[in-house]
C-alpha cells in the first residue's frame, strides 16, 4: 500500500495471529482479574432482560463519582470505538485529526464525507503537539493523549489550547489510566465543547466486552448520541463500567500503572541496546520503534516466523514501513521479543 495512503482500518488485532506471542495489541493481560470476572458473572442471570435504565443511570453515576463530574456529563459507550463511530452526528464542517494517532476517527469521518485535514507531529521534536498548526476554521479536532502509537503524553495545557469558540475538541484518553496519577488528563474538567473518551479495554483486559465512556457537556453528548439505537450498551458492559469506576478498582489500576513504568523502562532499555533500533521515549503501555531503513517489512516477517507479533507502523499517517509498535509486557516475554528482534535484524542485514 502507498505510504501516503495508509490502511486506516488496520488495527493490531490483525497482526496478532493466533499462536503468536502478542506485542501487537495493547491489552494488559489475557483477561480481567478474578474479582471482575466474578462481578460480571453475577449479572449473567439478568441477560434475559433488556439493559435497565436504572443500571445505565448507575453506570453514569459511578463514572461521575470517579471523575468528580455530574452524571449528565457522562455517556456510557460500547467501547471508545462506538464513540468514534458517532462523530459524524456532530456534523463538522472541517475536521482535524492529529497524527500519528489512532486511525479510526479519521476512517469514520472520511467514510461520512466530512472534509478532513491531517496535522502531523514530527519525530524531530519528539512528536510534540503544536496547537497553532491546526487550521483556525476547524470545528472538530481529535487528538490522543497519550498518543497511539507514539506514546507521547502531551501537557494538559497544550491540549486545552486546541479548544476554541465554535470548535469541538475530542481528547482520546484510552491509555491515560496506565499512567501513574493519570497525569495531564482532562477527564475531571468540565470544559466547554470538550469531550474526553475513556476506555476500559486496555487496563482491565476487556477487549471482547466493549466498554468505555465519554465525558463532556450534556448538550454535546446528546448530539453525539442522537443516532444510537435503543439499549446500545449491554448489561455486562454497564456492570463493568460501574465496577471499574469504584475506588478499589481505581486504586488497583493505579498500582498497575506504577508497575508498568518499571516494565516499560526495562523493555525500552533492552530494545535500545539492539543495534539499529531507535526507541521513541514515551509514557504509554507501548513503545514505538524505528528500524533501519528498508528493513521493516522483512523484520516483521521474520518475527512472525519466530512466533512474535508486532504492530506494523505504516498504517499510521506520518509513519513508514520501518516503524513498529510493541506493547509493554512482563520481563520474560519482553526478553523473547528482544532476542527475536536482534536475530531478525542480523538475518536481514546479512
Amino acid at each position: 500500500m502507498d505510504h501516503a495512503d495508509p490502511d486506516l482500518r488496520h488495527h493490531g488485532d490483525v497482526d496478532a495471529e493466533p499462536g503468536l506471542l502478542d506485542f501487537a495489541v495493547n491489552v494488559q493481560g489475557d483477561g480481567p482479574p478474578r474479582w471482575l470476572r466474578d462481578r460480571l458473572a453475577e449479572t449473567l442471570d439478568g441477560l434475559g432482560r433488556y439493559p435497565a435504565a436504572a443500571h445505565a443511570r448507575s453506570a453514569r453515576e459511578a463514572v461521575a463519582g470517579r471523575h468528580g463530574r455530574h452524571p449528565d456529563d457522562v455517556l456510557v459507550l460500547a467501547g471508545s470505538a462506538e464513540g468514534f463511530a458517532l462523530l459524524p452526528a456532530l456534523h463538522p464542517r472541517l475536521a482535524v485529526v492529529v497524527h500519528p494517532g489512532f486511525t479510526e476517527p479519521e476512517a469514520v469521518l472520511r467514510a461520512a464525507g466530512v472534509p478532513l485535514v491531517r496535522v502531523l507531529t514530527s519525530a524531530a521534536d519528539g512528536h510534540a503537539l503544536h496547537p497553532e498548526a491546526v487550521p483556525a476554521e476547524a470545528d472538530l479536532v481529535v487528538v490522543g493523549n497519550p498518543t497511539n502509537p507514539t506514546g507521547v503524553l502531551h501537557p494538559a495545557e497544550t491540549v486545552r489550547a486546541l479548544a476554541a469558540p465554535g470548535r469541538t475538541l475530542l481528547v482520546d484518553e484510552a491509555f491515560v489510566d496506565a499512567i501513574p496519577g493519570e497525569r495531564e488528563s482532562l477527564a475531571g474538567e468540565a470544559l466547554p465543547d470538550v469531550i474526553v473518551f475513556r476506555s476500559l479495554t486496555k487496563t482491565w483486559a476487556l477487549a471482547g466486552l466493549r466498554a468505555g465512556y465519554a465525558l463532556g457537556p450534556p448538550d454535546l453528548l446528546a448530539r453525539l448520541a442522537a443516532p444510537r439505537p435503543p439499549w446500545p450498551v449491554s448489561t455486562l458492559a454497564l456492570e463493568a463500567v460501574i465496577a471499574c469506576s469504584e475506588p478499589a478498582a481505581v486504586a488497583e489500576a493505579g498500582r498497575a500503572a506504577e508497575r508498568l513504568v518499571a516494565q516499560r523502562a526495562e523493555q525500552a532499555a533492552a530494545l535500545a541496546a539492539v543495534p539499529g533500533v531507535d526507541v521513541l521515549p514515551g509514557e504509554a503501555p507501548y513503545l514505538l520503534l524505528r528500524l533501519p531503513d528498508g528493513h521493516g517489512e522483512r523484520v516483521r516477517a521474520r518475527l512472525r516466523t519466530a512466533g512474535v507479533a508486532v504492530r506494523r507502523g505504516d498504517t499510521f499517517p506520518g509513519l513508514g514501513p520501518d516503524h513498529i509498535r510493541v506493547a509493554v509486557r512482563p520481563a520474560a516475554q519482553a526478553s523473547v521479543l528482544v532476542t527475536a528482534l536482534a536475530d531478525a535484524l542480523t538475518a536481514v542485514a546479512a
